[in-house]
């Protein structure tokens, strides 16, 4: 049975980013329903991360849950992000390796937004 949850969010949307991956990441670890999980950055979520401010305070929120949360390398340079995802304690990272990982695990499930 796989218990733990990697969230790959690249969908830049604001309405999307608000009503699943952060609402529903808020929540997995106090209400027991992962045991781990895990919030990847990808692509235009990057973008929105650094320039909207209650997305920037909820990623903080979230990350006070449990939840660990990593972004693209290539990404984040590409949007110039750097300073503002590391003031968001998010690591930035080459994040292939970990989705590969989870992707061929049985440990883990993968979801993409």
């Amino acid at each position: 049975m796989k218990k733990n949850l990697l969230i790959v969010w690249s969908n830049g949307d604001i309405e999307v980013a608000n009503k699943f991956p952060l609402l529903y990441s808020s929540v997995i670890l106090e209400r027991e329903y992962w045991s781990k999980a895990h919030l990847m950055l990808w692509g235009p979520s990057i973008k929105l991360a650094k320039k909207n401010k209650k997305i920037q305070q909820k990623l903080l929120e979230i990350q006070e849950t449990g939840v660990k949360m990593s972004a693209c390398i290539v990404c984040v340079e590409e949007y110039k992000a750097v300073k503002k995802l590391e003031k968001l304690n998010i690591k930035i990272e080459h994040t292939g390796e970990l989705l590969t990982k989870a992707l061929k695990s049985n440990k883990w499930s993968v979801m993409t937004i």
